[in-house]
């Protein structure tokens, strides 16, 4: 097939591969390597709002947004301009600011389980520390975890260690270790009633992420995994890491009106700036006074700032609402045009966060999900597995993207 080549990356492309000189892997973010040459970017230079331009000046209506956590839009002026404020102020400091209590506050009114919550800076880290709290507030040592949780899947024989890339013996994780983290599927309960017949006594939590195609179907088996870990003892800890402040204000929890104990979140509280957040009930979160958990970098200003501003903006105005809306447009609009040029993939799930999926249609197309994505960046459009709707999606822009699409889509009939 015949690409379209009008777009040029070959400043992305050449410094991608000097790079790799010195980069390990050639980025840090193995979800963001670059895989189809010539079409896709490798490097960005600005975004604005809902779109990126790359450093050959290409211009993009941006899906991926950072990979989810920018939720408001690139350069969105209110949180650019606390974090400019604080800048002037200081960055870290030796003793504790203010906004660590101020963002903490907020969290806790807007989160379900939140009663008391602590910073980190990704939303790995954090999963890690709650695996930490979860097993000191047990006194036990398994870790049941569904779904992708970013790189402490690997813990888990048979997990993903990247979003779509399964392992079944992890490499660098001793096989003892391994052991105490266990596999486990989505929207299936038999296998938690199996691991809890076996060895109830010993789990410390059972850790969820919602599965992005059938999020809109998991009230019912998270309300049953609530009433399993009540029964045997054991915590149920969220991953709200995408979810948060996405699929509603309170995260998952909030949109399946289901009570946790633990939960992390990142990718929606800071526009893009790096902080991660545990939040749980006062009784587990105070195992953190004998369960260490410290970072010089938790209470950074500029984050917090950031946070804060994120976090009165989805106060003051329905962000929520519009992710819906944008993201309903989205989905009907990507659904109508992969059923009219006969292209086996579908939009499903919630509207703030589509997963692109397989499905039967009239052809059959290789490697369609890559194709895609592949064609879609010579057209400009930026797509990926899950979509994200940002705060500065305007209707103009979906609709814009969908004819866009449309292009693609005629350029891989």
């Amino acid at each position: 097939m015949e690409r379209m080549t009008a777009r040029s990356t070959e400043q992305s492309w050449a410094k991608y591969k000097h790079y790799r000189n010195f980069l390990a892997t050639g980025t840090g973010t193995l979800s963001k390597r670059p895989r189809f040459e010539p079409e896709e970017p490798c490097y960005m230079d600005y975004g604005k709002g809902c779109r990126l331009w790359d450093i050959d000046g290409n211009e993009y209506i941006d899906f991926r947004n950072g990979l989810g956590p920018i939720s408001l839009g690139y350069c969105y002026p209110a949180v650019n301009d606390a974090v400019a404020d604080q800048l002037k102020k200081g960055t870290v400091f030796s003793h504790p600011c203010t906004l660590e209590g101020e963002v903490a506050e907020r969290i806790v009114e807007m989160v379900p389980c939140a009663e008391k919550v602590r910073y980190l800076k990704t939303g790995g880290e954090a999963c890690a520390a709650a695996f930490k709290i979860a097993r000191a507030a047990t006194g036990r040592d398994i870790i049941a975890q569904c779904g992708y949780s970013g790189w402490l899947n690997s813990l888990a024989s048979g997990a993903n260690v990247l979003p779509r890339v399964r392992e079944d013996a992890p490499k660098g994780v001793p096989v003892e270790i391994s052991r105490l983290h266990r596999a486990m599927p989505w929207n299936d309960m038999a296998p938690y009633e199996e691991l809890f017949a076996e060895e109830g006594g010993n789990v410390a939590a059972v850790a969820v992420a919602m599965d992005y195609a059938t999020a809109d179907k998991g009230q019912k088996f998270l309300t049953k995994l609530r009433e399993l870990t009540q029964k045997h003892g054991a915590l149920l800890f969220l991953d709200e890491i995408v979810s948060g402040f996405r699929v509603a204000l309170g995260g998952y929890q909030d949109y399946c009106n289901v009570d946790c104990d633990l939960a992390v979140f990142a990718k929606g509280i800071s526009n893009g700036l790096p902080l991660s957040v545990i939040a749980g009930k006062a009784a587990v979160m105070d195992e953190l006074e004998r369960a260490v958990v410290s970072s010089t970098y938790s209470g950074e200003a500029l984050s917090l700032a950031a946070a804060k501003a994120t976090l009165n903006i989805y106060r003051e105005h329905d962000v929520i609402g519009h992710f819906y809306a944008m993201g309903k447009r989205f989905q009907a609009g990507v659904n109508a045009l992969f059923e009219q040029y006969e292209y086996p993939l579908e939009a499903r799930g919630l509207a703030p966060c589509l997963a692109l999926v397989d499905c039967e249609r009239g052809r059959t197309v290789k490697d369609a999900t890559n194709e895609l994505f592949r064609e879609s960046y010579a057209h400009g459009l930026s797509l990926y597995s899950v979509c994200y709707i940002n705060f500065s999606h305007q209707q103009h822009d979906i609709d814009e993207a969908l004819s866009r699409l449309e292009d693609t889509l005629k350029a891989l009939a």
